[in-house]
């Protein structure tokens, strides 16, 4: 009798045994994990179907959030195109690197002598260091001039533009700006000038499907910053089809030039076709059996423009604010996390979670290093994707430009204007922020107050310059 039970025993262990082998064997072959951030420009809270938009469709999107996770309190740190991407390259303040404001306005301009200090250690430059392949295909806009550009950058890939697709001649502004003909970038070559922009999401897409095939074998670091829907919105012919004929003629009057307020009206179109491209790189992981070890991040830049003709079209949703502003609907993106088996499936996490946690959470997962020279804001937030774990911030600082207009805390947000109180709004139950609670409050505003003080010394002890060149020249083929 005793024999039969050591038997089952030790076939019981064994049997754990042999599990707990396959186990680490299957994580052995599978190695590092992959990334791909995928980067809208100008995309709204309220611009993703799993997000409630009634406008757009997004049935990619919307199903790799019902087998993934939708992050409902994740931030951007800064509510324009340059801030906010440098701020998810360093996995710091924009202000803390001294990419806040260009040299002479909001983002980066054409020919711009600033760019994002080649000393900085962006996502690239630490996965590349562990061993990764790296590709950015899309728009980099954090500087144009060779030193700047993204393969000096840790990216042994690039294909794109090197700043919005706006800044070119056909500007509504262009008396005011005059802006040089837009160059497309393959490494750190012009390869045309002027692309037809209604193609810029589709070759991107291309390139990106490429850049995994290619790379299958290793583990990757893919970064889709999507020039679209940023105004003028272009879409590719194959998703036309679906514009109303009216929509159409209109278009077909542009006789060479740029209908920015027609263009407007094709929003819905463009949304469309990102799904689609999201969807292409989706199949592709799933094709080649790398799926369950890919991390898929899908999020925006900033908030929806108005466009020129202050109509919007783009929606925040129910927040408050748009593109500029440190209201929520500058800042707080529609953002979707997916990765098959690892991240659970379905949920919906509202911790406060940033663009700058990206940094330090792929470092920790691909067993890469930390630059432990600097300051990073940012946080390993992996234990709080799976649900073991609150929010690693304390508090969350919106900026505009290089003045700190808000910080949120829990639930709380305190807008300031120069450190003194202009507004506070409980998120919880209030985040649309149309109910001034200040009044009733007085201690958690003297409690927020004091956490920006000491975070706006912190700053100023710990900050790092941009870079800038001289006589900086516009690119061209």
């Amino acid at each position: 009798m005793k024999n039969i039970v050591y038997t089952k025993i030790y076939l019981s262990l064994l049997i754990a045994v042999l599990g707990l082998t396959h186990t680490i064997a299957q994580k052995g072959k599978k190695g590092k994990p992959n990334f791909v951030i995928i980067f809208t420009d100008d995309q709204g809270y309220g611009d993703l179907g799993c997000f409630g938009s009634q406008t757009v469709r997004t049935p990619i999107i919307d199903k790799m959030a019902s087998e993934g996770a939708k992050l409902t309190s994740f931030y951007v740190a800064a509510p324009v195109c340059t801030p906010s991407r440098a701020a998810l390259m360093t996995g710091s303040y924009p202000k803390r690197v001294d990419m806040a404001y260009g040299s002479n306005f909001a983002v980066l301009l054409s020919a711009d002598s600033k760019g994002l200090n080649p000393a900085e250690r962006t996502i690239a430059e630490v996965l590349k260091d562990a061993g990764y392949a790296t590709g950015i295909f899309g728009k980099w806009h954090l500087g144009d001039q060779p030193d700047f550009l993204p393969t000096r950058q840790g990216f042994d890939e690039f294909f794109g533009i090197p700043y919005s697709h706006d800044i070119h001649p056909l500007h509504p502004r262009q008396s005011h700006y005059n802006f040089p003909a837009l160059p497309l970038l393959e490494g750190e070559e012009v390869i045309e000038m002027e692309p037809d922009a209604d193609y810029l999401t589709q070759r991107i897409t291309e390139k990106a499907v490429s850049f995994i095939e290619r790379n299958k074998e290793k583990p990757f670091f893919l970064y889709v910053p999507h020039p679209i829907p940023h105004h003028p919105v272009h879409v590719s012919p194959a998703f036309m089809e679906f514009a109303p004929d009216s929509l159409k003629a209109k278009l077909s009057e542009e006789n060479g030039s740029i209908d920015y307020t027609v263009r407007g009206e094709l929003y819905p179109q463009a949304i469309s076709e990102i799904d689609w491209s999201v969807g292409q790189i989706l199949s592709t992981l799933k094709k080649l059996g790398l799926s369950e070890n890919t991390f898929v991040v899908f999020t925006s830049d900033n908030g929806p423009d108005r466009g020129y003709n202050m109509e919007a079209k783009g929606s925040a949703g129910p927040l408050q604010g748009r593109k500029g502003t440190t209201f929520e609907g500058g800042m707080r993106e529609p953002t979707v996390m997916y990765w098959p088996g690892v991240i659970p499936a379905g949920t919906t996490n509202d911790e406060l979670l940033t663009t700058m946690d990206l940094l330090p959470t792929f470092a920790k997962l691909a067993g890469a290093k930390l630059p432990s020279d600097r300051v990073l804001d940012g946080k390993d937030i992996f234990p709080t994707l799976l649900g073991k774990s609150k929010t690693p911030h304390n508090a969350f600082f919106y900026h505009k430009g290089n003045n700190l207009q808000a910080a949120r805390m829990g639930k709380w947000k305190l807008h300031v204007l120069h450190n003194k109180p202009e507004a506070l709004y409980d998120l919880a139950n209030d985040i649309g922020e149309s109910n001034n609670v200040m009044k009733g409050n007085p201690k958690l505003v003297e409690k927020l107050l004091k956490e920006i003080v000491e975070f706006e010394n912190e700053l100023a002890e710990n900050s790092r310059p941009a870079a800038f060149v001289k006589n900086p020249v516009a690119l061209k083929k």
